[in-house]
């Protein structure tokens, strides 16, 4: 069986993060993600948004309480989860959420500091949606390479078609 889901989209809250009585870290995120289509009869450009709960443990959640704010862009996959609970009205309540395994920072950096260099994490995108392109930093003094000019390169002879050849099909 197979449950897994992949969302791309833009955090509308910012992030609540608690730590449990253990210590370990929990981060609750809303996630939109936009659809656009074009409706046929009228012409004209229509959108869907869909908001998600996504949960991350440990690692994640603290990834997101460092780096992750209302309007950041996130690439999350997980699964769902549907919870139970009863309410103070004494209600049974059920809420579906992802549970998240995986997730990469996109978009471009709002400051100045690194990117964080937890497993699993990408960020520092040249535009939205494109693919990573690592941060590397220029070395102190530059080594220029020597300018190689192109050798023309010989081109095979082309056979030519026998008309007398049979086709294979």
């Amino acid at each position: 069986m197979i449950n897994k889901v992949i969302l791309v989209g833009n955090v509308g809250l910012d992030p609540e993060v608690r730590a449990l009585e253990s210590g370990v870290k929990v981060a609750r995120i809303r996630l939109a993600t936009t659809e656009r289509y074009t409706d046929r009869q009228t012409n004209e450009t229509k959108e869907l948004t869909e908001w998600h709960t996504v949960t991350l443990w440990r690692g994640l959640a603290d990834v997101v309480d460092k780096y992750v704010h209302k309007g950041s862009q996130l690439y999350v996959e997980g699964s769902l989860r549907t919870r139970e609970w009863t309410d103070k009205d004494n209600q049974k309540r059920y809420t579906t959420e992802i549970v998240a395994t995986e997730m990469k920072l996109l978009g471009r950096r709002m400051d100045g500091t690194q990117t964080p260099s937890t497993p699993g994490v990408v960020q520092d995108y040249a535009q939205p949606m494109q693919p990573a392109q690592p941060v590397y930093q220029a070395p102190a003094q530059s080594v220029v390479p020597p300018v190689v000019e192109p050798q023309p390169v010989a081109q095979p002879a082309i056979p030519q078609p026998n008309p007398s050849d049979d086709l294979p099909f």
